[in-house]
């Protein structure tokens, strides 16, 4: 190997690692969707009830929160848990914290977030937030499906959100 062949092969070798780094994973695909979000979110409950849904990227942009305005207001952070994970933690209004990790959808557009576990939580089938569906529509449309299981007992809430202007 000739010289001029070693050292294409080297340069060759360094862009593909370069590329290889700065491809992004499906998690970080989703959250950097997620930190798109930013603002005031509008929409109604099952119960006919306005709801609104604030998102703010925090913490030097290494984590998003939403609040969820009404009855009893709820927070959610959505962060990175090294380059492969994306985690929200849910601090519920029944007063426990589940955890819950993401698995996104081949087109990015739906993250589903599953439970892995929970603080405050006495025992497994005491009733928390077993999942959410992230699903965005557009930039100023998304839907979001919470699923409460308590002793096995499934309730779902589904909020058709859409960016207030």
């Amino acid at each position: 190997m000739t010289k001029k062949t070693r050292i294409t092969v080297i340069l060759a070798a360094l862009a593909l690692a370069a590329s290889t780094a700065l491809a992004q994973t499906d998690a970080q695909k989703a959250f950097a969707a997620i930190k798109s979000m930013p603002g005031t979110w509008e929409g109604k409950m099952p119960t006919g009830d306005t709801l609104q849904v604030n998102f703010k990227v925090v913490s030097g942009g290494s984590a998003v929160v939403s609040e969820i305005l009404g009855k009893d207001d709820m927070i959610s952070m959505f962060h990175m848990d090294g380059p492969n994970r994306l985690l929200l933690t849910h601090y519920c209004a029944a007063g426990n914290q589940p955890r819950m990790q993401a698995s996104v959808a081949p087109d990015g557009k739906t993250m589903t977030f599953n439970f892995v576990d929970a603080t405050n939580l006495a025992a497994p089938d005491d009733g928390h937030m077993e999942s959410m569906v992230l699903t965005l529509l557009d930039e100023n449309h998304h839907t979001e499906e919470w699923t409460f299981n308590d002793h096995g007992k499934e309730i779902k809430r589904i909020f058709d959100l859409r960016r207030k202007m």
